[in-house]
């Protein structure tokens, strides 16, 4: 009995252990055997039952119930028991102290154990341990390095344990330049001759997460007893490094060494398939399980449906998906993750709809997968809806959700949604902070988020590259040059911070879209860095914008270089050539496209109506009430004329006649999603539109107009920004 540690199944009375333990130590020991085994739940109810009893609870009792608590993930319960060693006075006990602090920590309480942490008047090394572990867990890495450094102040000798948490910190953070200096800070502070497997293992994994997988493989090699978990950690960073043949070959290597894989080694390369979409790598460790006999665990199967969602092949996905009998709500939120990110509103909805009739609840992981997708698609009612059933169902709502939710309003086009939810939030990362920055980035508010990055400095919070980068972004679509200008300078010399090619490229588009070509390309000439296709991609929009083809020439030069495969860069220049009607030179150019095979993006639109996701391409003709639609596009057509609208037929860069190119205008896809939103709203009702592409000149002065004739608001959001269409004025004041 004693080496089953009490099988669970088995009923065995306490009676049997009295002649050799306390009734307290009987409990004990139970309740850490029920642990050990992964039966949280039953260690809870022999606490209850030892409560119901009066027997007494000691030093050694509370740390195994709160380590249960945690397991389970009852915070409520681990505040009781909190309580409870507050009242007997078991604080002082740095054993139970330590408990308390990884109870919080698993129930996502990380603010509950630092304060536990700073309250004890002794820690030890497993103190510090837990908390970096528990920022780590919590993904508050600036925090954890904060901790490492001050243990480390304070002359605190870390253990092996701890070591590896703080190994992990650095992993986490895949700065290459920390992490050498961790690999020095372990060398210097191991207690033995030679670093042993769990800490080298954890090295190789840092290395192989900071991209260096050289150090990796040479740390690998040196170890003279290579565990599972150290083949594991190897094999996972070559498939993370895209080096996905070399990662093959060492997991046949890894069998001839007589090292079998786990679940745990072909659930971390599965993940790491995933991660990287290695879709064939993936299908062969799937075969593998197969065939060797791998009972298909339900995180084993849940972890199939993620990978072949995130390399695309939903049919795989939902295969394994409808495999199972038994499904989770992590399973359930795997597949809808899966439809998210193909873009399958309506079926992501309806699974949503099916889990729920099923009995189950979702978890944050499902919302923020659906909120993500009604972000990407502009779906505002949907998201609405998804947030009303958050805050009825009681959901906790924790940073991350809280975070996609501020998103999600930004980029279905309620910017003031956005920042309503932004204000009340009571806790604030750098990543919430930088989404609405971001959000009043793209909808044209300059000015706010200039005020908002002062509220920034104002409280003492740290930007980083993403801050500038929506901070430029801002001044760039509401044309604030000096400020722009003046917050680059700031970054650089303020903030220590060196630009990245995406800060060159929002300084080559402001500067491009305010008509001061020369300077952006002498900014490009003077850049540290190899200018990339978002950098010449700006300036070759800005020649458009003023119509300089010979400096268009020089940046579609460079574009071509760099993506040879990409037509957009040959057609925006054949528009340049257009718009200076150099018909030739057009002609010249979409006869290279034609030649070279490649194929254009076409123009796709979309608008939710009733909670679902309608999508039309120019000409349209596929949706079930295209009757219906035509005709409401032949109204809107004779009411703007009506209106005195002249169809801006410039924008239709082939040399035909002005006829063609006005029908041609007339079926745009932001057009027949607009007859569609007309004939299936109520009146007075806004309409938000997605297009995929840069909105075209005549159909952002067509909407205007339709704006104030139908008395609608019409929010349009495009590949740059936002359009807030109203009483015949847009939001961007023709600066886009």
């Amino acid at each position: 009995m004693i080496k089953t540690h009490f099988d669970y199944t088995l009923q065995i009375p306490l009676s049997f252990l009295r002649p050799h333990l306390s009734p307290a130590a009987q409990y004990n020991f139970l309740i850490t055997s029920y642990n050990n085994n992964n039966f949280p739940e039953h260690s809870l109810q022999i606490y209850a039952h030892m409560r119901r009893m009066d027997v007494h609870v000691d030093g050694f009792t509370a740390p195994s119930v709160l380590k249960a608590c945690g397991q389970c993930s009852l915070a409520a319960l681990g505040k009781e028991m909190h309580g409870f060693v507050l009242k007997n006075g078991l604080d002082t006990d740095v054993f139970v102290s330590n408990a308390l602090m990884q109870m919080y920590s698993e129930c996502g309480s990380v603010v509950c154990a630092r304060l536990m942490f700073d309250q004890m008047a002794d820690r030890d090394v497993v103190s510090w341990s837990t908390m970096i572990r528990s920022y780590v867990r919590n993904r508050l890495l600036g925090e954890a390095l904060e901790l490492i450094r001050e243990m480390h102040s304070v002359g605190v000798r870390p253990s092996e344990i701890a070591m590896i948490s703080m190994v992990n910190v650095f992993a986490d953070l895949a700065d290459v330049k920390l992490g050498k200096a961790m690999h020095g800070y372990v060398v210097r502070n191991i207690n033995s001759e030679k670093m042993g497997v769990p800490i080298t293992t954890s090295l190789i994994d840092m290395y192989a997460k900071c991209g260096n997988i050289a150090s990796a493989k040479w740390l690998f090699n040196e170890l003279t007893q290579k565990s599972v978990v150290s083949w594991t950690a190897i094999i996972a960073g070559y498939i993370r490094s895209n080096r996905l043949e070399e990662g093959r070959k060492l997991f046949k290597e890894m069998l001839e060494d007589s090292i079998f894989p786990n679940e745990i080694t072909v659930l971390s390369l599965i993940i790491e398939c995933g991660f990287v979409g290695a879709l064939e790598l993936g299908k062969w460790l799937h075969c593998y399980i197969l065939r060797n006999g791998f009972v298909m665990s339900l995180v084993l199967a849940t972890a199939l449906v993620d990978m072949y969602g995130k390399c695309g092949d939903l049919r795989s996905a939902r295969a394994v998906f409808d495999g199972r009998n038994n499904k989770d709500v992590m399973m359930w939120s795997a597949l809808i993750s899966a439809y998210a990110q193909a873009n399958c509103t309506n079926q992501a909805r309806e699974l949503f709809s099916r889990m729920r009739n099923e009995g189950l609840r979702p978890n944050a992981v499902t919302m923020v997968s659906l909120i993500s997708l009604c972000a990407l698609v502009g779906a505002l009612d949907l998201g609405k809806w998804l947030h009303s059933y958050i805050n009825q169902q009681g959901l906790e709502v924790d940073l991350i959700l809280k975070t996609t939710l501020v998103d999600m309003y930004a980029k279905c086009g309620d910017i003031d949604g956005a920042h309503r939810l932004f204000s009340e939030a009571k806790v604030r990362d750098i990543c919430m902070w930088n989404v609405m920055l971001t959000g009043f980035s793209m909808h044209g508010c300059g000015i706010e988020a200039l005020k908002l990055f002062e509220d920034m400095e104002r409280l003492g919070i740290e930007p980083n590259d993403i801050t500038f980068i929506a901070l430029l972004h801002a001044c760039s679509h509401a044309g604030l040059v000096t400020e722009g200008k003046r917050l680059f300078d700031k970054m650089i010399h303020g903030f220590r911070l060196v630009p990245k090619i995406e800060h060159y490229g929002c300084m080559v588009d402001l500067l491009g879209r305010a008509g001061q070509l020369d300077e952006a390309h002498e900014l490009i000439k003077s850049m540290p860095i190899q200018p990339n296709v978002v950098v010449w991609g700006a300036l070759l929009a800005a020649c458009k914008l003023y119509k300089n083809p010979s400096l268009g020439e020089v940046a579609a030069k460079q574009l071509l270089e760099l993506e040879p495969e990409n037509c957009g860069y040959t057609i925006l220049m054949s528009n340049i050539y257009a718009s200076t009607e150099r018909w030739n030179d057009v002609a010249g150019v979409r006869r290279a496209i034609k030649d070279s095979g490649i194929k254009k993006q076409p123009g796709l639109s979309s608008i939710e109506v009733n909670g679902s996701v309608h999508e039309f391409v120019m000409g349209d003709n596929a949706h079930p009430q295209t009757g219906k639609i035509y005709e409401m596009l032949s109204e809107m057509c004779v009411k703007l004329k009506e209106a005195g609208y002249t169809p801006n037929t410039s924008v239709v860069l082939q040399n035909i006649d002005e006829e063609e190119k006005e029908t041609a205008l007339n079926y745009h896809s932001e057009k027949l999603a607009m007859a569609f939103g007309l004939i299936s709203t109520a009146a007075g009702t806004p309409m938000r539109i997605v297009k995929n592409l840069r909105v075209c000149d005549d159909c952002h002065a067509a909407t205007k107009l339709l704006s104030k004739i139908y008395q609608r608001v019409i929010i349009v959001r495009d590949r740059d920004r936002f359009h807030h269409f109203r009483e015949g004025s847009c939001s961007c004041g023709g600066y886009w």
